[in-house]
């Protein structure tokens, strides 16, 4: 079988936490050739052994069909980012620690470019739309939408029927009570509790969490 090319964009503690997923998901099965990092920030030839291969200018001239994952956890960054690449060569794979546990994968949909890191568990009905991150050891209730470049930092809880909106970045450890909804582009912060609805634009902290400021 022929392994898949594969570069990670972003070369910072994420990317090379993406790198050791591709190479835990290689001791499962031999599935991709990594190539090595593309980032804008300028960086020494190797990258915990791997190539640097430039920036979005290399990465657009790229002439071969290469898979690449976004290791950017800010949301309106890794959508900037997506935005100037417009190289048609260039597709985006998701990508799924093999400790993931997925109640059943008929019913539960993760669209192109998410990174599923190890540990989590997602449960039934859950739809995940593109661009997504859920880092080490969350957990997804039944019946949760998420929407496009969300991040999720480890231990996020995240029960049921939760509707969470395009580029919402959570902190670590917080919890989300089922039954509700967080707007487009806020921030939960690290630790908190959401237990009610949050609106678009805002930064929420604390227990209960409550929006201290919007963007």
């Amino acid at each position: 079988m022929k392994l898949k090319k594969i570069a990670i964009f972003g070369k910072g503690g994420f990317g090379r936490e993406v790198q050791m997923l591709i190479e835990q998901i290689n001791e499962c099965k031999m599935t991709w050739e990594f190539i090595g990092f593309f980032d804008d920030a300028k960086a020494e030839e190797k990258i915990n052994g791997a190539p640097y291969l430039g920036g979005l200018n290399e990465l657009n001239s790229y002439n071969e069909e290469l898979n690449v994952v976004l290791a950017i956890g800010i949301p309106e960054t890794k959508r900037l980012i997506l935005e100037k690449i417009v190289n048609q060569n260039i597709k985006f794979p998701v990508l799924i620690h093999p400790s993931v546990i997925i109640g059943n994968r008929q019913f539960v949909s993760i669209d192109e470019g998410s990174i599923i890191c190890a540990g989590n568990i997602i449960t039934v009905n859950i739809e995940i739309g593109k661009h997504v991150i859920l880092n080490l050891a969350c957990t997804v209730g039944h019946d949760t939408q998420i929407h496009d470049y969300c991040s999720f930092m480890p231990h996020v809880s995240i029960s049921g029927e939760v509707v969470i909106n395009d580029g919402v970045y959570v902190g670590t450890g917080a919890s989300i009570i089922n039954q509700l909804e967080i707007g487009e582009s806020t921030t939960v912060g690290a630790g908190s509790v959401v237990a009610k609805s949050l609106p678009a634009n805002c930064v929420a902290v604390g227990v209960p969490a409550k929006p201290i400021k919007f963007k």
